[in-house]
């Protein structure tokens, strides 16, 4: 699902906001979310899942290309742990399409 998708299914859902009103409203959502992972924070969404930040330290990588040794320095990357309820539900539809 892409943002503008979102948008519309939630324009769909709750009539009474207009598609301008439903674009601001996910716009916001999505950059508190933005602003307290680049703040270092962590987001947890009940039964959805959590975003939190994983460190990697710096590392010694290698150029496809060229071969050679390259250094990857260190940094913070976004990391999404998916809840219970989701999981269950994600599994349950693996399940029932291999069925």
């Amino acid at each position: 699902m892409t943002r503008s998708n979102l948008i519309a299914r939630l324009a769909d859902y709750f009539p009474q906001l207009s598609l301008k009103d439903t674009d601001l409203a996910v716009k916001v959502i999505l950059d508190m979310m933005r602003n307290t992972l680049s703040n270092g924070g962590r987001i947890e969404i009940r039964g959805f899942g959590s975003f939190a930040l994983n460190y990697r330290p710096s590392r010694l990588g290698r150029n496809p290309k060229s071969g050679e040794q390259v250094e990857v320095p260190e940094k913070w990357v976004p990391h999404f742990k998916a809840g219970k309820e989701l999981r269950l539900r994600v599994d349950n539809v693996a399940q029932n399409a291999r069925l």
